[in-house]
């Protein structure tokens, strides 16, 4: 006896013959159709106990005859594949009922693992009021690791669960964290921001949660607090490493209590917010120096997010340049075309400063050059740093980097005015000098650990020890 019966919408007769094979094989009654019209009047009839169907056919596109299905027929799961694989294509399947969304190709034993859960679970799901969707799409990429971050963010998005995102400095967290409101149950609220690393630490209990008329010196009148302004919407806390002990008690109380007092105040306010935090370092890390409380990780850790540096996902470069081109092009700023052997440039340079840079770089491209067509040569001149004479080499490295980390404290220190940065800057300095150090060791010996060790200058087991710390991918080559 049949497990259950499938039915397949596919107008490409491979998919549609890989499919049947594959479910027929897990014990599943498979129907095959290839067009939309025949999809609807076995649904409308009763047919089927599970839809699987691409977005695009012939005669209608699924995203358009979703909601009908869901109308009259409100438990049946349907898992939409597409080839279209971006960010709103995981949005739309999700706003528009469907059970779960795989970008093609796929993989067979993972759709057969999600129509099994999607028939034995609870026909509890329903359609949820639409977002408005338009073209301005906040995350671009259509790589393996961009494809699972859009379809985790599609299922939390009619959720108010807590995330935790991870990931390098310009991965963009932050637009994660907005495309999480903006399209999720709380998008009619505010989505307040606050950077931890901005803000003095002796002013963040203040910042986070507002304060009374003369709580302290300077104190003139109440102010409102981030979470009060955040009611009803989102508080993204960016950099949350840096939040101090004292900030993060109160946090923690609010968490678990779901109230808070500001400060000088007495009387508890209630509050009704979606948190979402946001860190470039190991939180793990600073719960063993004792900087992090471990119980507030795990509060804040519910879902946790990692981004992917733009080094791990450069077959999505070339969609990141012409989506940055089109923006400066909105922006008022002239029109450019690239050559593919600027882009294939582009896929090979390491991208320290991650999608953030890259977004800088292709702005000062349409800005600066009055080239219509962007060549490699640019991109090169943009890329490379200036030459060293080897004679002059040992003598200029040591001094250029002793100038470029003052420069970098320099400017570091000036940004926190009269006030001293949060504690641990000898341990965030040692780690922004060691990532790309042996990362740059790594690279030269091709991923040789004894080599690396030997060029650097220290113990195999050390070496070890640090590429697990900073978590360095190690690529190793036959060459």
């Amino acid at each position: 006896m049949a497990l259950g019966t499938i039915v397949v919408a596919d107008d490409d007769a491979a998919i549609r013959t890989v499919l049947n094979q594959a479910l027929s094989r897990a014990g599943y009654e498979v129907r095959l159709t290839s067009n939309a019209a025949t999809l609807w009047r076995w649904v409308s009839r009763g047919d089927g106990d599970l839809v699987i169907t691409d977005v695009v056919m012939p005669d209608e596109n699924a995203f358009d005859l979703l909601p009908r299905i869901k109308r009259a027929r409100p438990d049946l799961p349907i898992i939409v594949m597409s080839a279209q694989n971006t960010f709103m294509t995981a949005i739309r399947a999700s706003e528009r009922g469907a059970y779960d969304y795989l970008p093609k190709p796929f993989d067979l034993k993972e759709l057969i693992a999600i129509v099994g859960r999607a028939l034995s679970e609870p026909k509890t799901r329903r359609l949820s009021a639409e977002p408005d969707l338009n073209d301005n799409i906040p995350l671009v990429g259509r790589s393996p690791a961009m494809q699972e971050i859009y379809r985790i963010l599609a299922r939390l998005m009619q959720t108010d669960l807590t995330v935790m995102i991870a990931g390098e400095s310009g991965t963009g967290k932050e637009l994660v964290a907005r495309a999480l409101h903006d399209y999720g149950k709380r998008r009619n609220g505010a989505f307040v921001a606050i950077n931890m690393a901005a803000i003095p630490r002796d002013l963040i209990e203040a910042e986070l949660f507002g304060h009374e008329k003369g709580a302290f010196t300077g104190a003139a009148a109440r102010s409102a607090g981030r979470f009060e302004q955040a009611d009803g919407g989102t508080l993204f806390l960016d950099e949350i490493g840096d939040m101090p002990m004292e900030a993060q008690t109160r946090l923690l109380r609010v968490l678990q209590q779901g109230e808070y007092t500001t400060v000088g105040g007495r009387t508890p306010i209630k509050t009704d917010v979606r948190i979402i935090a946001a860190t470039n370092k190991d939180l793990r890390i600073l719960i063993n120096q004792g900087l992090f409380r471990e119980d507030l990780f795990y509060r804040l850790n519910v879902v946790p997010i990692r981004l992917p540096a733009l080094r791990e996902r450069t077959e999505d470069i070339p969609d990141l340049v012409r989506h940055f081109f089109a923006l400066a092009e909105k922006e008022g700023l002239p029109a450019k075309q690239i050559e593919t052997a600027a882009v294939d440039r582009l896929r090979h340079y390491r991208w320290p400063g991650n999608v953030r840079e890259l977004e800088n770089l292709i702005r000062r491209l349409a800005a600066l050059y009055p080239q219509e067509t962007i060549t490699e040569a640019i991109v090169e001149a943009e890329l490379d740093q200036p030459a060293v004479l080897p004679a002059q080499a040992d003598a200029a490295d040591e001094e250029s980097l002793g100038r470029s980390v003052e420069r970098h404290l320099s400017d570091y220190f000036s940004g926190f005015g009269e006030n001293l940065p949060p504690p641990g800057l000898y341990h965030r300095i040692l780690r922004e000098v060691e990532y790309p150090l042996i990362s740059a060791a790594l690279a030269a010996t091709r991923g040789n650990q004894i080599r690396a060790a030997e060029l650097l200058g220290v113990n195999r087991n050390t070496l070890r020890k640090k590429i697990r710390d900073l978590d360095i991918q190690v690529i190793r080559s036959g060459r």
